[in-house]
């Protein structure tokens, strides 16, 4: 299981990369998330101007086993909403950390990044042992 030291991670099992200036989170779903889902075949996205609540569910993956709710990590705007997963939800599977994130927020208080888990807090929590 990849969790790369780079991003922050929520107990949901989502993950976010900050812009340079802080300002803009990519968000995704982390690669234990998808393993746990299997094979994503649809993928619900809040539209482009949304406004997003921390803690509030913004979109749902939907898998051959289940469907997840998507959570915002932190309070703002969605920017920019991956487009390709309307086409492609497997790429959540192929690329969970690259081209399978899900959606952009630009954040109200860039601070909030920091209340995030670091990588090693989130596999202490995945995998205890």
């Amino acid at each position: 299981m990849k969790t790369p030291d780079d991003l922050r991670y929520t107990a949901e099992h989502e993950w976010a990369r900050a812009s340079d200036d802080g300002t803009t989170l990519r968000l995704g779903i982390t690669d234990f998330a998808q393993q746990q889902l299997g094979d994503v075949v649809f993928v619900s996205l809040p539209e482009v101007g949304a406004e997003v609540d921390s803690g509030a569910p913004i979109g749902e993956v939907e898998s051959t086993k289940s469907v997840s709710d998507i959570y915002a990590p932190i309070a703002g705007t969605v920017t920019a909403r991956n487009d390709e997963l309307d086409e492609h939800p497997d790429l959540i599977n192929a690329d969970p950390y690259g081209a399978g994130w899900i959606v952009e927020i630009a954040v109200a208080d860039p601070s909030a990044i920091d209340t995030m888990l670091d990588a090693a807090a989130y596999q202490g929590m995945v995998d205890p042992h």
